[in-house]
């Protein structure tokens, strides 16, 4: 290509949850990026909702967990959040799943400072924008990709305006396909995808209507309907007008998206809502397929898949949205890293298998719960999860970025038993700082962090003198620089004794932990830092 007209360190392609996660994070660090998205606006569709609180320790480092707890749906904020299976929004309950999520809130609870939020995606998505935008972040919208070349040093592209058909090109460092589950970067790249496949086709509609009369006071969530009709998904909203209903369809069964007539949906909504004199407002009507697929490869030289273009899963349980915003974290510090020169090439092959596993746990709890909720007969072939909770804050990562100890083939454990050990989050200790109660949790996301024990005065030093060396910022937080320790907990938790350390990555994963003092501590710390970081 000739002369790029724009230079940036990265290109997004797609403004869905993992594009906007990848461009706030990314403008959060202080990298150039542009992200380019073929609609005119983010979703108007509520889809998704509920940010659990692994995602909202990462939104606090985006600058918006408050606004997004603004936003929450306050009816189902106290773990109260309807999950039903029935033949109509008013008729016989199949089977209820609000005990599940009280239960989950309770489990969750003492292992994260963050508590969940249910905010709905079309609430999420412009909070994420308007802070990448606030960080620097250059926007384009009705902007489609038309092509792009990759070569040694970058990424070149061509964008096309919709509306005006002007072209723009634009030279990258790297390419981030946030393109959606049906991706024409990753199909372009011929990258294939396995997993358990098509599980149905769905028909969307987004409808206006007065369902006071309808629906009780306290009613928010999802109502899954098993009706002799149909099968579907109604959506409850905190917006008293708007609401969403999905209907699923079999093209083997020479059904198709056309049979949707203004006149059936119209049909299909009255009969879900067991309310035949309804007049509601059909504002949108689309089509989409419900799947379980992960992407073989995460990454092709300078092109990198987040979110749907690199899985995607039933939205059973309600853990492909968070998942994408931990797929932009993930990614964003470590080419933030990489773009800095903190860190050589070699941490961004990280990226695919730690996410990878996400995605495997991810996918194996989403289908379990999509099988006993919406699919009954597929229950005796779906994997054994590991739990809810162990998904979301029990995962381990495997990957040079991260030097484990032990030979624990486990992928999870138990976040309310955290162990500290390298791969795991770091463990959620309450400690005090200058009086005020704080989370050991909320002292990482600004760099790279070294919790210390009792003894570890000389920390501080070691890490300096590494920290000098490489040109990596270390914080050092232990009882030596302040921090107290009331309930005793700090060393136990992370398993450094009183004379160790824990080193924790930008995301809050322990990267490497010494349960006494090495004899060189600075050169121990500073080859740990060496290997993780790749140089």
């Amino acid at each position: 290509m000739a002369t790029a007209d724009k230079e940036v360190d990265v290109l997004v392609v797609g403004a869905g949850l993992g594009g906007l996660s990848t461009t706030m994070f990314l403008a959060r660090l202080g990298v150039p990026v542009l992200m380019a998205e073929k609609h005119p606006t983010t979703s108007i569709h509520p889809r998704a909702i509920g940010q659990n609180p692994r995602t909202m320790e990462l939104l606090r480092l985006g600058g918006i967990a408050e606004q997004v707890q603004d936003a929450t749906d306050h009816r189902g904020a106290k773990g109260h959040f309807t999950t039903r299976v029935a033949e109509t929004v008013r008729g016989e309950v199949l089977g209820t799943f609000e005990e599940g999520f009280d239960n989950l809130v309770a489990t969750t609870a003492p292992c994260s400072p963050m508590a969940w939020a249910l905010a709905w995606q079309d609430q999420l998505e412009p909070l994420m924008l308007d802070r990448a935008r606030r960080d620097g972040a250059q926007i384009r919208f009705a902007a489609a990709l038309v092509s792009y070349e990759q070569d040694a040093d970058g990424v070149s592209a061509l964008l096309r305006d919709r509306e005006s058909g002007a072209e723009t090109t634009v030279r990258a460092r790297y390419l981030v396909a946030a393109d959606g589950d049906r991706s024409p970067i990753r199909e372009g790249l011929g990258i294939a995808r396995r997993g358990h496949g098509s599980l149905s086709h769905v028909v969307g509609m987004i409808f206006e209507a007065d369902l006071s009369g309808v629906l009780t006071s306290d009613a928010s969530g999802l109502y899954y309907l098993r009706n002799p009709a149909f099968s579907g998904i109604f959506i409850g909203s905190d917006r008293p007008e708007r609401h969403t209903f999905l209907v699923e369809y079999d093209p083997e069964r020479g059904e198709s998206a056309e049979d949707f007539t203004p006149d059936r949906c119209l049909e299909l909504i009255r009969t879900g809502l067991d309310a035949p004199d309804l007049e509601p407002k059909v504002l949108d009507v689309q089509r989409w397929e419900m799947a379980a697929r992960i992407a073989e490869r995460w990454r092709a030289g300078r092109v990198f898949l987040v979110g749907d273009s690199a899985k995607v899963v039933p939205p059973t349980g309600g853990l492909g949205g968070n998942t994408a915003i931990g797929d932009g974290y993930d990614l964003a510090w470590k080419l933030s890293a990489v773009l800095t020169g903190q860190a050589g090439p070699g941490l961004l092959d990280s990226y695919e298998p730690e996410r990878g596993l996400v995605a495997r746990l991810v996918m194996d709890e989403s289908m379990a719960l999509y099988a006993s909720r919406l699919a009954p007969h597929l229950q005796d072939r779906m994997a054994e999860p590991v739990g809810y909770a162990e998904v979301i804050l029990g995962f381990r990562y495997r990957s040079d970025a991260v030097l484990i100890d032990d030979d624990d083939p486990a992928r999870v454990e138990s976040p309310a038993r955290p162990t500290g050990r390298p791969g795991f989050r770091m463990p959620h200790v309450w400690v005090l700082r200058a009086g005020e109660r704080i989370s050991t949790v909320d002292l990482f996301g600004s760099g790279w962090l070294l919790m210390t024990g009792a003894d570890g005065a000389g920390w501080t030093g070691w890490a300096r003198s590494a920290s000098r060396e490489l040109g990596v910022p270390v914080e050092v937080h232990g009882p030596a620089t302040g921090l107290e320790d009331p309930d005793g907990e700090l060393a136990e938790r992370f398993g450094i004794g009183t004379g160790g350390a824990s080193l924790v990555r930008p995301d809050g994963i322990v990267a490497w932990r010494t349960a006494t003092r090495p004899d060189d501590p600075a050169a121990a710390l500073r080859d740990a830092l060496t290997r993780v970081l790749s140089r």
